[in-house]
């Protein structure tokens, strides 16, 4: 493709995992745009090539401005995390479910060529057997999960009924700089992090022995790029992006290194393990950044060798 002057939005591009697309995207050659209403993101860290448009993506007609002359959109606009899901539904819903199907209509009326998802791992729920693979049957244990499943749904639609490309690519469980530490339901990686710079103990949810599938941030950027671009894709399909490999939370204890402490336990699966064979097939992507040496370069970032 030639990025020249090639218009793409990327929503939530002002957030952890967005702001790291926008700067790839904007190495690539092309003319992005940001939608986000900085209430997660940082005006900051939007690569200062882009262009930022402050918007909130449940406000249909400030949006569907930004898209006129779009030929990619890359959905990441999300209020993310299952515990403030189930603390707050209605709010979640009006954001990932009524913001995407807003995305998703100002994308179709605008002619954009496809949209990529950012859609999650959340969606399996707890599932008897490992990897997950995709056809397995959606079993949400979340509103979050259930929020973001739907967002899949609305997608292969879209597709079906518009023609509009669309592919969504399931997240498991994204780390890597510039990743939220604040709030009691950070991710297990950024929480220990900060918890160590402080000197407290790492608050481990009874026993420890869950485990998760954690995916680089570098990598989820070389995902979204190669969806975008594949012809393979763009009919709905729903991608596992992942490392394909789990890791217990005591095990990830272990290698920041430090105390830690039980905390009360919360409603979350149990294990969670990503096929990536649809991956390799559909978009010849597989991850690059190897766990250990990931969190061995956070803890260099946050002074913790």
């Amino acid at each position: 493709m030639n990025t020249k002057k090639t218009k793409v939005i990327v929503t939530g591009g002002a957030g952890f995992i967005g702001s790291h697309l926008v700067e790839a995207l904007v190495g690539e050659g092309y003319d992005v745009h940001v939608i986000d209403d900085l209430s997660a993101g940082k005006r900051e860290q939007v690569h200062p090539s882009a262009t930022l448009h402050i918007h909130d993506i449940r406000k249909f007609d400030d949006i569907a401005l930004v898209f006129t002359g779009a030929k990619l959109v890359f959905h990441l606009a999300a209020l993310p995390r299952v515990q403030p899901s189930i603390i707050d539904p209605r709010l979640t819903n009006e954001i990932n479910h009524t913001g995407t199907l807003n995305v998703l209509v100002a994308a179709r009326d605008a002619k954009v060529r496809r949209v990529v998802y950012a859609a999650s791992s959340s969606a399996y729920g707890d599932q008897e057997k490992l990897p997950l693979t995709e056809d397995m049957a959606a079993d949400p244990l979340s509103p979050y999960g259930l929020q973001k499943y739907v967002g899949e749904l609305q997608c292969r639609l879209f597709s079906r009924i518009y023609g509009l490309q669309t592919v969504s690519l399931r997240y498991f469980n994204v780390y890597g700089p510039r990743a939220s530490n604040e709030g009691a339901y950070a991710l297990v990686v950024s929480r220990f992090l900060a918890q160590r710079q402080k000197g407290e103990p790492m608050t481990v949810v009874p026993d420890g022995t869950q485990s998760r599938d954690f995916t680089h941030v570098r990598d989820i950027v070389r995902a979204n790029i190669l969806a975008a671009r594949s012809r393979n894709v763009g009919a709905g399909e729903a991608i596992n992006i992942g490392g394909g490999k789990n890791y217990t939370v005591s095990e990830i204890a272990e290698m920041i290194g430090g105390p830690t402490v039980f905390v009360e336990p919360r409603i979350e699966p149990k294990h969670t393990r990503a096929d990536i064979t649809k991956a390799r097939e559909l978009l010849g992507w597989k991850p690059q950044v190897v766990f250990e040496d990931g969190i061995a370069e956070l803890k260099k970032l946050h002074g913790l060798v």
